[in-house]
């Protein structure tokens, strides 16, 4: 699940560099800087990648995820900050949804 997640967030970075002066180094792998003091997104490409990665994992894997919340806020350190710390969280959320799904709602 992981392997397919951060498939998906390096091909949403490489259609972002197709668009963009500034280009995420996907040649770093999960050690890509995106976004704050290293990173090279703006806010709003943020907010596309984010968007992008989430329909994708939609599209994909079939879990709905929202990746910028309050949960994401809180974290310790930012979720956004390179590629595999975002492949990492989104991980995260999707098991959480997809267990929630197996589990039920009550």
């Amino acid at each position: 699940m992981t392997d397919r997640i951060r498939q998906i967030v390096l091909a949403r970075c490489l259609e972002h560099n197709g668009l963009s002066e500034r280009k995420v180094d996907v040649a770093r792998g999960d050690d890509a800087p995106l976004f704050g003091i290293d990173g090279v997104l703006t806010s709003l490409e943020l907010v596309s990648l984010i968007v992008a990665v989430e329909q994708e994992i939609e599209d994909q894997l079939g879990v709905m995820v929202t990746l910028a919340d309050a949960k994401a806020a809180s974290q310790r350190s930012s979720p956004f900050r390179t590629v595999g710390a975002l492949v990492e969280y989104a991980a995260g959320r999707v098991a959480e949804e997809a267990g929630m799904e197996a589990g039920g709602h009550d």
